[in-house]
């Protein structure tokens, strides 16, 4: 029982943070395209330039800006538009406004500010419109943090099942070899010596539930990618298993906390 609660345990917190981190992995390759653009009433002159990239790094560091004119914006207008650009022929090259397009850093903590960017930005001189992708960076923001708040409270639940779990059981253990601990000690057995075993107990029953979650996690892993192998999404944006690092910690936490639970019964019990 103890090593299938260790298992599912760590496969629950496993799963969450797996989620996790490709959820950021999925918002770092949409960030390349995040982009805040602000329409002008006026193409702003050298001097203004500068001003206007003097009050945007004020409020926060970005990775570029760029002024788009009136010109380019109507050749990239056009370029869009491809085989049909010949809708713009009676149209002058002027018609569309100058703007400056801000690339934000692409971090949580950008996203969860690009709103008061942005409200920020409108307050500029000269501007008529801030344009961003506002309902896909909110909903996306709530996910993650959705997921965020998942990953820590399955967390909080790996610590406290495992521990107290390996905990009750050393202690179960403890209880029924009770004659022969008293034995032990009758021919000059130290705690430490008594106490060693069923650390070295904890502490495998940690590793091997740790190893199994890990590996049904791997097996959920393989066959969801089966399932939707070929699926538009997952070839926009692959899903990624744990990296060695991360399946390393996850296993050593399990082990620990399992190590830990052992000792704190052990340490009550020996005494007694």
């Amino acid at each position: 029982m103890t090593l299938c609660t260790v298992t599912l345990s760590v496969l629950i917190f496993s799963f969450f943070y797996l989620i996790y981190i490709n959820a950021m992995h999925i918002s770092h390759e949409l960030g390349d395209d995040l982009r805040l653009v602000i329409y002008l009433d006026e193409e702003p002159s050298a001097p203004l330039q500068e001003e206007y990239r003097r009050k945007i790094l004020k409020f926060d560091q970005v990775e570029k800006i760029v002024f788009i004119n009136r010109d380019e914006a109507y050749n990239r207008f056009s370029d869009q538009l491809g085989e049909d650009k010949d809708i713009l022929v009676d149209i002058p090259k002027t018609f569309l406004p100058p703007s400056i397009e801000v690339y934000p850093i692409k971090t949580l903590d950008s996203l969860s500010r690009i709103k008061r960017f942005s409200d920020y930005l409108q307050t500029l001189p000269g501007v008529l419109k801030v344009q961003y992708g506002k309902e896909w960076i909110e909903r996306f923001y709530s996910f993650v943090q959705i997921i965020r708040i998942v990953v820590i409270l399955s967390g909080f639940l790996l610590i406290m099942t495992t521990t107290f779990m390996v905990a009750h059981t050393i202690r179960l253990t403890l209880l029924a070899r009770k004659k022969e601990l008293e034995l032990l000690r009758l021919v000059g057995a130290t705690n430490n010596y008594i106490r060693t075993p069923f650390l070295l107990e904890g502490a495998l029953q940690g590793l091997f539930g740790a190893s199994l979650g890990v590996g049904a996690l791997f097996l959920l892993y393989t066959w969801i990618e089966l399932q939707f192998t070929g699926a538009t999404l997952l070839r926009l944006f692959p899903f990624t298993f744990l990296s060695p690092k991360s399946i390393v910690l996850v296993i050593g936490a399990a082990t620990l906390l399992c190590s830990l639970g052992s000792f704190t019964s052990t340490r009550k019990m020996i005494h007694l």
